[in-house]
């Protein structure tokens, strides 16, 4: 099972290239966009990670192009988690055109770690209860 957010942004003026497309580049930043607003959804924000004594590095991020985005789009962004967070926590993304086309399709791998021994370590107790009760009909236990 999997638990889904889906969320927009309209692209800027300043985040298309010469030709007029969405530079490559910003679609890290769209993934951004997804997976904060699926943390809030499921009742966790990175700030309060940060002040419980966890960050979450970024280990992997991979992408598809198949469209174009244009200045003013406005895109959706549907982030996926497919499974328990464990050691890491996957996204996968669909972004999709305002004509409601798939344009791109990626994946981010994040680490729960350690701040201060710079270390990696299992998801918190207090996050798997959060992602317990939120989503006991999306994920077996």
């Amino acid at each position: 099972m999997i638990f889904v957010n889906e969320t927009t942004v309209r692209v800027r003026y300043a985040e298309t290239d010469q030709m007029g497309f969405v530079y490559y580049g910003n679609y890290a930043q769209y993934y951004e966009v997804g997976r904060v607003s699926a943390m809030r959804e499921l009742g966790i924000s990175y700030k309060e990670m940060e002040e419980k004594g966890i960050i979450m590095p970024l280990a992997s991020m991979s992408t598809k192009f198949i469209k174009p985005a244009h200045y003013d789009d406005l895109l959706t962004i549907k982030t996926y988690v497919r499974e328990m967070p464990k050691v890491r926590m996957i996204f996968d993304y669909e972004i999709y055109n305002p004509n409601g086309e798939l344009i791109n399709v990626g994946e981010t791998v994040l680490v729960f770690l350690d701040p201060i021994r710079m270390k990696p370590c299992g998801a918190p107790s207090w996050f798997m209860d959060i992602i317990n009760e939120k989503l006991p009909e999306h994920f077996e236990k």
